[in-house]
């Protein structure tokens, strides 16, 4: 992932003029007087500070609260192109489905020779407490997100998969908020599909995966680990806009075989258990015995039938970045087509010819961690010194299997807002993909991140990245 001159601008074309999907923004932009955008600028940020729209970064000595950069420049997609990677991204959401299934009961595709063993009997990922057990509705992928580049007019790359807690949902819903709080006559002006449905869609999926035991309508509830963690505002989002139960560890137990939580009535049963704990804490008689975030007992009544766990355990295996380079396997595998949205070519460090391309070829890679996330533990070669670089060559050869190699994309640009006028950025797009027994629902849009700084490729908020409203024109 590079910055080159022939980078796709998304906005415009070659000869400066401006593409087919952003003519009507550019006619409004247009008439709009410099001084009011930019008090609208500092509007939307003050809106973001009063809301609370925050991030803590961890591994620093202050462990601050940011405010999460916002663009008001939208990231707009025509309807035809959101057709076709709707096509892709059901594809996809549907074989990781799958390939869960497989995983935890025959394992069909390692009998096959399409993927190692090796690949999950020793990912820490992967929980022998769910083999043989099959989660309500069949479905372990109940919210999923799938981050995509884009290099040119028709190509779109998979970059990640996020099947184990997605996060990000509420700043597309509060980018979109903002936006229409603060120019409402350019949605007159341009017709935009709707994100603001997307909490309801939320609830009516979590609902149709309720465990039989259920008695009437389901109850659903957000597992947050507390007030300290780094999503702890989208929990409690998406816990209200839901009309859900926001609850800790200290408000649930397991009582007559059923996990309940703590109300003015005494203890009330859940049916759907929205979790934001990562699995190592969701039980402690199952997993690690020092949690005091999750639920002790919990797997037991899972297995049972007595409760929902979204997304169900172990599905972390699914977004493994080793996982990830066999994807177009797995893609095929499951669903009998190639894969319509292609993933970025990987070179696997656990591979000794793959290995020695990559040690050969450090400063025109980008190299990341199995197991990564954020943006961290990665060497971006084309940008690094020659010590990150030599520091990186001792860890690849010392533990090669901890990474994968990718090739320095020239990936596409959106213009953000400056004291200068419009300039490019470089932008990555998560849509969130909800999934039950009723079908997969892809909420039109998703998460537009955006790397603020000139030349930066890392969009994550935590190394400096904002974000931008995600339009899909209608037709």
């Amino acid at each position: 992932m590079i910055e080159s001159a022939d980078q796709f601008d998304e906005m415009r074309n070659a000869d400066g003029s401006v593409r087919s999907a952003y003519a009507g923004y550019c006619n409004w932009f247009d008439e709009q007087d410099e001084a009011q955008l930019r008090r609208k600028d500092k509007e939307a940020d003050d809106s973001f500070r009063r809301t609370g729209i925050t991030f803590n970064v961890y591994g620093e000595d202050e462990a601050e609260e940011r405010l999460i950069p916002f663009d008001m420049v939208p990231r707009i997609i025509t309807a035809a192109e959101w057709r076709r990677l709707s096509r892709g991204i059901e594809q996809r959401v549907s074989a990781l489905n799958s390939f869960l299934y497989d995983l935890y009961h025959r394992q069909e595709i390692v009998r096959s020779g399409r993927v190692p063993e090796r690949l999950f009997r020793h990912n820490d990922a992967w929980l022998p407490q769910m083999v043989g057990f099959t989660p309500p509705g069949g479905i372990y992928t109940h919210i999923v997100g799938i981050d995509l580049v884009r290099t040119g007019p028709n190509d779109f790359f998979v970059l990640e998969d996020n099947a184990r807690t997605p996060s990000g949902v509420s700043y597309m819903l509060e980018n979109r908020e903002t936006m229409m709080a603060m120019f409402p006559e350019l949605f007159s002006r341009v017709s935009v599909e709707t994100v603001s449905n997307y909490p309801r869609r939320l609830a009516k999926s979590l609902a149709a995966c309720a465990p039989e035991a259920t008695g009437g309508k389901p109850t659903i509830a957000v597992l947050t680990p507390g007030i300290y963690n780094s999503a702890y505002f989208e929990h409690a989002f998406l816990a209200d806009q839901m009309g859900a139960e926001l609850v800790e560890a200290s408000d649930l137990r397991v009582v007559g075989g059923r996990v309940q939580m703590r109300t003015t009535r005494g203890y009330q049963p859940i049916d759907v258990l929205y979790r934001r704990v990562d699995d190592d804490f969701l039980d402690p008689l199952t997993f690690n015995p020092d949690s005091v975030l999750g639920i002790p007992g919990i797997m037991d009544v899972y297995r049972a039938g007595g409760i929902t766990i979204a997304n169900a355990p172990g599905t972390g295996v699914a977004d493994d970045k080793a996982v990830y380079s066999f994807m177009p396997e797995i893609v095929e595998f499951y669903t009998g087509e190639k894969p319509l949205l292609p993933n970025v070519k990987t070179w696997r460090c656990s591979d000794s010819d793959s290995l020695a391309y990559v040690l050969d070829n450090l400063d025109e890679l980008v190299i990341k961690e199995v197991h990564g996330s954020g943006g961290y533990g990665m060497l971006i070669g084309p940008t690094a010194t020659k010590r990150e670089i030599a520091s990186f060559r001792k860890k690849l050869i010392a533990n090669p299997q901890n990474y994968i190699a990718q090739p320095t994309l020239s990936l596409s640009t959106c213009p953000v807002f400056t004291r200068k006028g419009l300039a490019p950025r470089h932008v990555d797009l998560r849509p969130f993909v909800l999934m039950s027994p009723n079908g997969i629902d892809i909420t039109p849009g998703g998460l537009t991140r955006v790397a603020l700084k000139k030349g930066s490729l890392v969009v994550n908020s935590s190394q400096g990245g904002g974000t931008k409203d995600t339009w899909v024109l209608k037709d």
